[in-house]
């Protein structure tokens, strides 16, 4: 059984630059899916969990999310709405090519590169105005030509001056660029998602980025969030959830595996990170993301 490997969707853009959707729920269209495109995801109806990488969580009417190229996703429905929905959904999707191409003309969007980096992860904007987010997406479908462009650019504007967004998956964690300190830390996190398995200590971390192991360590919280060791155990955490997602191993396996010297530990650090056990992860993910013939009904 894989159901980590998702459903990869082409997106035909040849005509039009960005793509408006809108679907009731159920739907064939709600699936564990990735595609090319950044997609901004407004839930209008019904609650349910969201499935964004790795992560897992609760979403109601309203919320608002933005995923990044490549990155499986889905929103499912609780079972308690027996009803179908006639507008459940309302999306946009858009290429990097393209902001990159605004950014080229006019530089004064280029803060906006910075959230679509987060986006490699998923966000949700927490507390983002529900009415002002429809009002955003409506006047996206009912315009055309320019005009329908000129209100996607204004609602991203919007999006990247929001405070509040939390970034979902660890799994595509941002890779900090700019600098010379952040390149440098960015070498580091690039290593760390690459050897996550191997050993690897905050000494050894500060002898690549060539600074002392306070001054390493200073630097790393400020650029990622996060402590070495808890970013560590994070990007361990996100590897674990794809190995339970897309194997039968055994626990104490894939705890191995994804480089935690035992069983206590990791299972201390996944709850931590994840807010459930090993066991309740893939439990929940196999039963509500899992292709079965009820579901394909």
């Amino acid at each position: 059984m894989s159901i980590m490997i998702p459903e990869m969707e082409f997106v035909d853009r040849s005509s039009r630059s960005i793509r408006y959707l809108e679907h009731g729920w159920p739907t064939e269209l709600c699936r564990w899916h990735a595609h090319e495109e950044y997609e901004l995801h407004l839930i209008t109806a019904t609650r349910g969990k969201a499935f964004v990488g790795d992560y897992i969580g609760d979403f109601k009417a309203g919320d608002l999310f933005m995923t990044g190229p490549n990155l499986p996703h889905n929103w499912i429905t609780d079972q308690v709405y027996s009803k179908s929905v006639p507008i459940r959904d309302m999306l946009v999707q858009f290429s990097h090519d393209s902001i990159e191409k605004l950014v080229e003309g006019f530089p004064e969007f280029s803060q906006v590169l910075q959230m679509l980096q987060q986006a490699q992860s998923g966000i949700h904007f927490e507390g983002f105005n529900p009415t002002f987010a429809r009002g955003h997406m409506e006047s996206i479908r009912d315009n055309r030509g320019g005009e329908r462009i000129l209100a996607f650019i204004r609602f991203l504007v919007r999006l990247n001056e929001h405070a509040e967004k939390k970034t979902l998956s660890v799994i595509k964690l941002i890779q900090p660029e700019g600098g010379s300190k952040q390149a440098k830390i960015s070498l580091v996190v690039d290593h760390i998602n690459r050897n996550f398995d191997e050993e690897f200590s905050v000494g050894d971390a500060a002898d690549m980025a060539g600074m002392t192991k306070v001054t390493f360590s200073r630097n790393f919280q400020a650029v990622t969030g996060h402590s070495f060791v808890e970013f560590v155990n994070r990007v361990r955490v996100g590897q674990a959830c794809s190995m339970l997602y897309a194997t039968d191993d055994t626990i104490t396996t894939i705890c191995h595996q994804a480089g935690f010297n035992n069983v206590a530990n990791f299972n201390r650090n996944f709850l931590k990170v994840k807010g459930v056990t090993p066991s309740q992860y893939r439990e929940t993910a196999r039963r509500d993301l899992a292709p079965t013939a009820e579901k394909r009904a």
